[in-house]
């Protein structure tokens, strides 16, 4: 489904506040209602929108420590070990791509022994060769792409 202006428009406000009526969202964008929800369904039938969610601040839910690892994975077992990571309650994204580690897995933990102890189950993956972790300090800037 190719979008239009119109649809960047939708989406932009969407990802501002996705708890937005039609008949909020047809007001901002200057559009009927009925146009609005026609193309706010159509984007999610084409799965242009995938969902709506809360935007949670993690820190004062208690989840202090956020994690980057990178992991090495045994020619031709990547995706088996992604998938398997992909399911960790703590893991929030799983990124495959290009350089030295063939994966990076974005986590949050309450404590650093939870952490520890994920790290240790990680290892023990079978086909996981090697991980290297980074803890991240500050978090500068965190939002959606803008279309």
């Amino acid at each position: 489904m190719a979008i239009d202006e119109k649809d960047r428009k939708l989406l932009a406000f969407l990802q501002q506040d996705a708890r937005l009526s039609y008949r909020q969202l047809a007001k901002k964008a200057k559009m009927s209602v009925l146009t609005v929800m026609k193309r706010v369904k159509a984007m999610e039938t084409a799965g242009i929108i995938t969902g709506y969610g809360a935007s949670l601040d993690y820190e004062q839910l208690g989840f202090d420590v956020h994690a980057i690892i990178k992991a090495r994975i045994a020619k031709g077992k990547l995706f088996e070990v992604e998938r398997r990571v992909a399911h960790e309650k703590n893991v929030y994204a799983v990124l495959d791509h290009t350089g030295h580690f063939d994966t990076t897995i974005l986590a949050r933990f309450k404590h650093t022994r939870d952490l520890d102890r994920f790290l240790k189950r990680l290892q023990k993956y079978d086909f996981v060769e090697r991980t290297e972790t980074l803890l991240v300090l500050n978090t500068i800037k965190q939002d959606g792409v803008r279309v």
